[in-house]
């Protein structure tokens, strides 16, 4: 089964067994029942349990018995025999005595067949830790081949562990191994490894689990990896300390699964995206920048998919948006921060005193103009010099209309109103187009008329205009060229429309009170539109742009797992109905997926020419930054994707 069929995603498990310290054959039935479990119940590929769980870690001095180390390898023999039936990669930890040493050991099984054995690095003999005493470090390997089991098998400290049939490449680090200076899956990882298997045996100390959960995410991380890792559990010995049976999961910084302290025994699993972990390796380039060669030896094995696969994976359908309230809420200060700076930067360095800003009552320009205010409280200048300007056309609401005035008038910038409705009516009869036909000439007369508006009067009063259109809109290109879509500095320019929203909400709940948060409020609920045809009957807004655009709520999900993720369109179409299966239909995702691959490349001319502004997540368009592509892209591939499925 080809694995592009499940998107690149493996499920691992990660299994804590209840075990009884020097009793190989009662270990190896509780692993056995675990690996069932995993494989039969889950369909998990990967199953990962903890450092010397044949044994048990804590066996001490009986390691130097002749009797329990032929039992482990009794032991083996049987969880070959009793697993030979399942379609998954078995990883459990033994010890191996070969070129007259005993070696602290992980042992990768599949069908019956030991694929390879790995021993550990770094073995420990500090405070607790007296592995010294009966292990010898990979350093003092003679052989590159052991014969354990009848099975003659690799034998290596740098081994990786490919399938032929997908990306799948795997490592190993053994406990210790992943709390030195540079642990061996750096390695691993930069000669192809994107899952590591870290078979550990770390017991609890007051505050030692946070910081073996942020070494694991911190390693996932560095080496743009998925990584598992396993402790062993509570059944261990505790004449002198106590386990907890940590079984971890981490993707590239990002825990996926935990479980610590639950039970005597445990498993979790995850669905790890090995597309990803390509795809940010290839952007990010610097990962290859320095490659220490090291003699590498590989082990191909053939692992099968299943097409029906669900995935165990939870799929956050506000990617640009914490999900947690204090997180967004300390994300929200941040950004604010960011774009506050980089405006009085801008500002101080070239001189200027005021800002210029056009406020209609909509999201982007409110958000625009509580930075602006931010800015100049960094400057320690006036809230007079922030010049904001309503300028009221065909399709201005009352609602707009009355929420700007009253955030002009309460934050005490200096408040101007000029209408444009008869320089367009004036516009209109010189190039001859017909008032009542509201098209697109009608409406981009109209953005082109306020851009006018504010650049010619920051040029009167020595200002700068702020400009207010979002990274949504800049995707889209739902803005007017030389219109909304010029300014002098574009503080939202980095901020996609799901942000922008609860950017809003959040400075009206945490830093606004009175009429200023009541307005913000409104704000926050407000239909988005760029309020360019005339409202209805009732004098409600009658043009919304997801009508035109379709939702933000799925363009940002499209736009953050294009360029942040890689990902092509199946992938991302397979992922949106899974975020949004209660909210749209696949035929509303599907299509306003294509709408919106025809949008991003065909409106690309207008981020070409973007004026700055300031990056602030992962994702950018600035022409001079993160996204550099031709105006004239064809757009037929990603759709020929989309037809097929459609």
């Amino acid at each position: 089964m080809n694995m592009d069929k499940n998107y690149e995603y493996i499920r691992v498990a990660v299994a804590v067994p209840t075990l009884k310290v020097a009793n190989p054959i009662y270990n190896v039935n509780e692993i056995i029942s675990f690996a069932k479990k995993a494989c039969e119940e889950k369909r998990a590929k990967v199953i990962l349990f903890p450092e010397l769980c044949i044994t048990g870690y804590s066996c001490g001095d009986l390691f130097n018995q002749r009797t329990l180390i032929n039992g482990a390898e009794e032991g083996l023999q049987f969880l070959l025999n009793e697993t030979k039936g399942l379609e998954a990669l078995i990883a459990v930890g033994m010890p191996v005595y070969i070129d007259n040493q005993l070696f602290n050991c992980a042992v990768l099984l599949k069908g019956g067949k030991i694929l390879g054995v790995v021993p550990k690095t770094y073995v420990p003999n500090y405070n607790e830790f007296y592995e010294k005493r009966w292990f010898a470090s990979s350093l003092s390997r003679l052989s590159d081949e052991v014969t354990l089991c009848g099975q003659k098998v690799p034998f290596n400290e740098n081994m990786l562990f490919k399938d032929t049939l997908s990306s799948l490449c795997i490592g190993f680090d053994i406990c210790e191994d992943l709390w030195v200076s540079i642990p061996p899956s750096s390695y691993h990882t930069i000669h192809g490894a994107n899952l590591i298997l870290n078979l550990s045996a770390s017991n609890e100390t007051v505050g030692k689990s946070e910081y073996r959960r942020d070494i694991v995410r911190i390693q996932s991380s560095k080496c743009m990896t998925s990584y598992c890792f396993a402790s062993a559990g509570q059944s261990e010995s505790t004449t002198d300390v106590v386990s907890s049976g940590h079984a971890l999961i981490a993707e590239n910084g990002m825990i996926l699964n935990e479980d610590i302290f639950s039970a005597e025994s445990s498993i979790i699993y995850a669905d790890i995206d090995i597309e990803k972990i390509k795809n940010d390796r290839v952007k990010f380039n610097s990962y290859m920048g320095r490659i220490e060669n090291k003699n590498y030896r590989c082990v191909d094995f053939e692992l099968g998919y299943s097409e029906s696969m669900q995935l165990d994976r939870a799929v956050d359908k506000y990617p640009f948006v914490p999900s947690d309230i204090e997180q967004r809420n300390k994300r929200c200060r941040e950004i604010l921060n960011i774009q506050a700076t980089g405006l009085y930067q801008r500002l101080s360095k070239i001189g200027t005193k005021k800002a210029v800003i056009g406020v209609s009552g909509g999201l982007d320009s409110t958000l625009a103009l509580l930075v602006t205010v931010e800015a100049f409280k960094k400057l320690s200048l006036p809230m007079e010099n922030i010049i904001a300007i309503t300028m009221p056309g065909f399709g201005t609401s009352s609602r707009t209309y009355n929420n700007g005035t009253v955030l002009m008038k309460e934050l005490g910038v200096t408040s101007m109103e000029i209408s444009i409705k008869d320089a367009c009516i004036q516009h209109f009869k010189d190039i001859g187009h017909d008032i009542d036909t509201h098209d697109i000439t009608y409406e981009n007369a109209q953005a082109r008329e306020r851009t006018q508006i504010l650049m010619d009067y920051a040029n009167k009063v020595n200002a700068i205009v702020v400009g207010t259109g979002d990274l949504s809109e800049l995707a889209l290109g739902w803005c007017t060229y030389n219109g909304d879509h010029m300014s002098m500095y574009g503080v939202n320019s980095g901020i996609p429309k799901t942000l922008v929203k609860y950017m809003v909400k959040w400075y009206a709940e945490e830093q606004a009170d009175g009429a200023i948060k009541k307005a913000l409020l409104d704000v926050y609920d407000t239909p988005v539109s760029p309020e360019l045809l005339p409202p209805d009957k009732s004098g409600n807004i009658a043009q919304l742009t997801e009508k035109s655009v379709g939702s933000y709520d799925l363009n940002d999900f499209f736009l953050f797992n294009m360029l942040r993720n890689g990902y092509g369109p199946e992938k991302i179409y397979y992922l949106t109905q899974i975020a949004f299966k209660d909210d749209f239909s696949s035929e509303i995702i599907l299509e306003t997926l294509k709408n919106f691959y025809k949008r991003f490349f065909t409106q690309q001319f207008k981020r070409s020419c973007m004026p700055d502004g300031v990056k602030v997540g992962s994702v950018s368009l600035s022409p001079r930054g993160d996204w550099k592509m031709p105006s004239d892209a064809s757009y037929e591939l990603w759709l020929d994707r989309l037809n097929k499925i459609g």
